[in-house]
């Protein structure tokens, strides 16, 4: 991997002139009516259609000729938006599965397939400049997403590809200096919010590959961090401002946000329906709360439901969304091992003041959580309501997070595996939630991301015979896939009984989708790192596959 000199002027300037100034303007921004109409009336059947697509003009020439010509007899929207724009498309990448491949290979070849150069993006449309090659998850999602890319990196070095590990890094590098932080997406449209603050594994994942030390990328990690807590300083206790709650004790922790209180553009016609639907609650209330637990990554669950705790699992509706007066588990750990890499690598600058700093931030957010979230009667952690000022009562898959950053105590770790083998362990991998629900971070999905931080966390205190369980069942769960399919998918329905059959995940405001970035990233590295996992089943996959024919990405 060559020495990456990010943090330089001269890497800076570089950038730059890649990705000349980029308009921010989302798609409802820029079209206004036209949007609305186009949106409202369906004319895509998926919400995410206009806004990914690219105008084959002047955006104002469009908006300005709708305006002229919409009132006359006859107008056909559908038409005009098809004179007018140019919908998303799978680039042409000539790959075809080969019958009987090992999945390594597969993931492998996939690399290439799912990379965009900077050179491929379209003009005027919402895709967001980078001035490196990235890895996109796949299907409708042709753009980089943030917590996505740190378990899709996680592929690339046991592939060989660490040169893309590297350009992946420096480009959320480059997205931070840009607009400040780093988007849920490269897309206008989520530059409102983020996703789950992951930037410090990335780089710590670049420097266990042979890559540059995160002292390069000191000044992003210090600017992400001010993001997350912007305001933070002017709050009383029990006072919120964006991502930062100060609880009556006067300690600080943070919730998933979102800048924006409309509905969101991808999914514009769902959200309306949503709102419609929340009986007196403010239809901006709703959208605030949609639009965040999109930036928590887990869109949607039981977890985030204001009715979810006494209500009957799995019953709540979608409009009782209450995102924001929720403190995560999850995100709070992630946040503490921010603190504490800043904090490492300002004493590594001989800036002892802001080590200290940072450190007495990590000490006493971690303070705060032992008191808000973990509950030692379930053993366990759980998210916490600052508005009701009480801990959550329904369990995740987040409650691994604190050991996966290392910020539980070893008796902790051991009531929190104790739990998961009880609680959340399927025979096809770790559960999400315990809830049975429509949405699609509930059972019975699993999800690849939530694996690797559970099987990371449990070996990371020990708790190995956990860690390879989970690991075992879920590669038996993608591989059965892999072999009746010839595909990865995003997500997977978990067996509950050993004699289920595996296949992939539902729910959710979308079909399931091939590709797929996370999944591949995971599966990778797991099978790197147990390379046993395949070697009996070699034989079985290969007569399975011959004859399924060629089957694409």
């Amino acid at each position: 991997m060559k020495p990456s000199r990010y943090g330089s002027a001269v890497r800076r300037e570089a950038a730059a002139r890649r990705c000349p100034a980029h308009d921010t303007l989302t798609p409802a921004d820029r079209y206004a009516e036209l949007f609305t109409a186009v949106q409202a009336q369906r004319v895509f059947a998926d919400s995410k259609t206009f806004v990914d697509a690219s105008p084959r003009g002047e955006p104002q020439a469009i908006l300005a000729a709708y305006r002229e010509q919409a009132g006359r007899p006859g107008f056909d929207l559908a038409s005009f938006v098809r004179g007018h724009f140019e919908p998303p498309g799978l680039p042409a990448s000539g790959y075809v599965c080969s019958p009987g491949e090992p999945i390594e290979a597969h993931i492998d070849a996939l690399w290439p397939v799912l990379t965009r150069k900077p050179l491929q993006h379209p003009a005027r449309s919402s895709l967001l400049r980078l001035p490196h090659p990235y890895v996109v998850p796949g299907g409708r999602f042709a753009e980089l997403y943030y917590w996505d890319s740190y378990f899709t990196m996680l592929g690339l070095a046991p592939s060989g590809r660490r040169d893309l590990l590297q350009a992946m890094t420096d480009n959320f590098a480059y997205l931070i200096d840009t607009y400040g932080h780093v988007p849920n997406g490269t897309r206008t449209y989520y530059l409102s919010r983020s996703q789950p603050p992951v930037f410090a594994l990335m780089v710590e994942m670049c420097e266990g590959c042979g890559g540059p030390q995160g002292l390069g990328y000191l000044p992003q990690l210090m600017q992400e961090y001010a993001w997350w807590m912007d305001g933070a300083d002017a709050l009383a206790p029990g006072q919120a401002h964006r991502r930062v709650v100060k609880l009556p004790d006067g300690a600080l922790l943070n919730r998933y946000w979102d800048d924006r209180d409309t509905p969101r553009e991808e999914a514009y016609v769902e959200d309306v329906a949503t709102a419609a639907a929340a009986a007196g609650r403010p239809a901006n209330e709703v959208y605030r709360d949609l639009r965040a637990a999109a930036e928590s990554g887990w869109d949607f669950s039981s977890r985030w439901l204001r009715g979810a705790e006494d209500g009957p699992p799995g019953s709540e509706p979608l409009s009782d969304i209450a995102t924001t007066a929720i403190l995560p588990v999850d995100l709070n750990a992630l946040l503490h091992k921010l603190e504490t890499k800043l904090a490492e690598l300002c004493q590594a600058r001989a800036r002892t003041a802001e080590a200290a700093h940072y450190r007495a931030r990590a000490e006493a957010r971690r303070e705060a959580m032992q008191r808000c979230m973990w509950d030692p009667a379930a053993g366990a952690f759980f998210d916490h309501d600052w508005r009701a000022g009480s801990r959550r009562r329904r369990l995740t898959a987040a409650t691994v997070v604190p050991l996966f950053v290392g910020m539980a105590s070893t008796q902790q770790a051991a009531a929190v595996a104790t739990t998961v083998q009880r609680r959340l362990l399927a025979p096809g991998g770790l559960s999400t939630t315990e809830v049975w629900s429509p949405q699609q971070w509930d059972r019975p999905n699993g999800w690849a991301p939530l694996q690797w931080m559970a099987v990371c966390g449990l070996a990371r205190y020990g708790h190995e015979a956990l860690a390879d369980q989970i690991a075992g069942r879920w590669l038996a769960t993608v591989q059965e896939v892999y072999r009746r399919d010839g595909k990865l998918v995003e997500k997977y329905a978990l067996r509950q009984a050993p004699q289920d059959q595996a296949c992939g995940g539902g729910g959710g405001e979308y079909p399931l989708q091939d590709g797929f970035g996370w999944t591949n990233g995971v599966t990778r590295r797991l099978l790197a790192s147990h390379p046993g996992r395949m070697a009996a089943d070699r034989s079985r996959q290969a007569a399975t596959m011959r004859g399924l024919g060629a089957v694409g990405a």
